[in-house]
């Protein structure tokens, strides 16, 4: 039984016409080599499985060829060809920089460049992997990849070119390596299922295409797979069915019931898609990149852009000619929408049947949102918006020819006479009177003053208080009010702690409006600071005047100072203590208590 080799190595190109995709590369390899325009360093970059390792072999086995041919390819009969082909070349150093990233590896590989090959021209070394060295690494390397000898050829291959130092990229000969498209995969694909005699339809091959995402490798995999899967027999539905993908005839069937809006319908088959083990993700996905595929199919210039297996360009036309691209973009916008959020929902279930449920009404919301053929414009709720006011008018007496406002009051009640005082308030209005516009308000012409018109309006319903004059500070009432407050904490039950500041601080008037209030801590005045607000009120209550204010102070009591600089230790500063409050030196004496220092 001979031992079975996978595909990706099995037809992995010879040369460079074999290679897929990535001509504009090939090309410019070819004529350098052709025309002796080889640099000393490339480094190739691009995405995972499109060629950048097999096409810096083909490079060291082409450049050592004996026999070049016309066309810059290899002869592949020449003994460097041979001993390249069967991998026993001396002039070919591979080295994985992911695994081997330290400087001591990069040293040794030096040290390997000063031996010139025995046999060939070239001596090339392949660094892959090249981003995963380490900076000490890279810096080590820098002046052997400027002026190396002239028989070596450094290719330096990565897939992130960006966490490379720029000092490396500027010494290196650039090549971006672009993804291989879906034709050319299925193309290749073709020509391997051909040579192994392997029974595979266009649609299975153009699905690995678009799940291997343009990484040929990943492609070639995929197709070993299905074969042992199939066991030789590769179809769309077995394709679909390994690779677990949604067959499009769900999405044509969910679309068809979404715009019928048969909810129930669309609840069964979602119900059904889920039963077959595929994700709510998945679906969100399938459903927005079909209905991605049926808005291009709406334009003929952009049905290039349609990727997907042949024979199904008629059906995604013929159902964009019927679909509305208003409900397809508004679609997608909530597609993308419940993809973003599908992550943190907790019933992911629940979730993706609540944007079905939005699809499925969403036709209705836009006829709603159309008016005799104009869309209407939707106010928007979830942004900041400017509160409007409905301008006061100034209020003044009318003309007697414009004046037709009259006041219906209860009949048996009588007006009574107003305080001739000019000062009043009016409060408790019971009703507001009625307004009618049957007979207008006698009037001499002139204008009248706030008071009167006040009057007629309300009538006899409102009571006329005197405003009391307002008093000024006076030592006697201030205190007596003071000790008013006292009492009121006292029955409210306040802390002992604020009773006793208040009962201890100091009450100094400055002048008419302000007096002062001093403590002797700052723990005091936080007490009284937090009775602030219902002492001042309190206070100009009783004086019937509302620009009496206070503050609070603390009185600076004798200190000792001490100088920054001086730094005391526990004893010193007990001592200090006991200096100044004799009776703790005194207490410490008659319990014997000792001092741990």
């Amino acid at each position: 039984m001979d031992k079975f080799i996978v595909s990706a190595r099995k037809y992995r190109p010879q040369n460079f016409n074999t290679v897929v995709g990535q001509s504009h590369i090939t090309t410019t390899l070819k004529n350098a080599i052709q025309h002796n325009q080889l640099a000393h360093a490339f480094l190739f970059c691009g995405p995972r499985g499109v060629g950048k390792t097999t096409c810096a072999r083909i490079l060291a086995k082409t450049i050592n060829c004996e026999n070049l041919q016309p066309d810059g390819e290899a002869c592949n009969k020449c003994n460097s060809c041979k001993s390249f082909n069967d991998g026993a070349s001396l002039n070919i150093h591979e080295l994985d920089a992911a695994s081997n990233n330290s400087v001591d590896d990069i040293r040794s590989l030096v040290e390997q460049v000063r031996f010139a090959p025995q046999a060939g021209k070239y001596k090339v070394y392949i660094v892959d992997e090249v981003h995963m060295l380490s900076a000490s690494a890279f810096n080590a390397f820098l002046k052997t990849l400027e002026e190396p000898p002239s028989y070596a050829i450094f290719i330096l291959a990565t897939t992130e070119k960006h966490k490379i130092l720029p000092t490396i990229l500027s010494r290196c000969q650039i090549f971006d390596f672009k993804r291989i498209t879906t034709n050319d995969t299925v193309e290749h694909l073709q020509e391997i299922v051909d040579k192994e005699e392997i029974k595979a339809d266009k649609q299975s091959l153009h699905i690995i295409a678009q799940k291997s995402e343009g990484c040929m490798r990943d492609a070639l995999s995929i197709l070993d797979k299905i074969v042992s899967f199939s066991n030789g027999i590769v179809t769309y539905k077995n394709t679909l069915e390994h690779l677990n993908i949604l067959d499009e005839d769900y999405y044509f069937k969910l679309l068809s019931y979404l715009q019928q809006q048969d909810l129930v319908n669309v609840m069964l088959l979602y119900d059904e898609i889920n039963n077959k083990g595929f994700e709510g993700d998945l679906v969100l996905n399938g459903f927005a990149e079909f209905l991605r595929n049926v808005l291009v199919s709406k334009d003929i210039k952009a049905a290039v852009l349609l990727d997907v297996a042949e024979g199904m360009h008629e059906r995604f036309t013929t159902l964009a000619k019927t679909t509305n691209s208003s409900y397809i973009i508004s679609a997608l916008n909530i597609l993308n929408e419940a993809e973003i959020n599908f992550k943190m929902a907790r019933n992911k279930k629940l979730h993706v049947e609540l944007t079905l449920i939005k699809l499925n009404f969403l036709q209705q919301a836009i006829d709603l949102s159309v008016n005799d053929g104009s869309i209407i414009k939707k106010k928007r709720v979830d942004a900041p918006a400017i509160i409007k006011f409905k301008p006061i008018q100034p209020y003044f007496a009318k003309q007697q020819s414009e004046a037709k406002l009259s006041i219906e009051k209860p009949k048996e009640e009588e007006k009574k006479p107003l305080a001739p005082n000019n000062n009043i308030e009016i409060k408790n209005i019971v009703t507001e009177p009625i307004l009618h516009t049957k007979q207008p308000i006698a009037s001499n012409g002139n204008k009248k003053d706030l008071l009167n018109i006040l009057r007629e309006r309300a009538g006899r319903n409102y009571i006329v208080e005197e405003v009391k004059e307002a008093l000024v500070l006076s030592e006697e009432k201030l205190l007596q009010c003071w000790n008013e407050y006292i009492i009121k904490l006292e029955t409210q039950g306040g802390k002992p702690s604020t009773v006793s500041t208040f009962r201890i601080a100091k009450i100094n008037i400055i002048d008419e409006l302000k007096f002062t209030i001093s403590v002797n801590a700052i723990t005091q005045q936080k007490f009284i600071e937090q009775e602030k607000m219902m002492l001042a009120d309190h206070i100009q209550q009783t004086f019937n005047n509302r620009a009496i204010n206070f503050s609070i102070a603390v009185e600076e009591g004798d200190q000792i100072m001490i100088p920054q600089h001086v730094m005391l230790n526990s004893k010193q500063r007990f001592e200090r203590i006991a200096e100044q409050y004799p009776l703790i030196k005194e207490l410490k004496e008659k319990l014997k208590l000792e001092i741990d220092y």
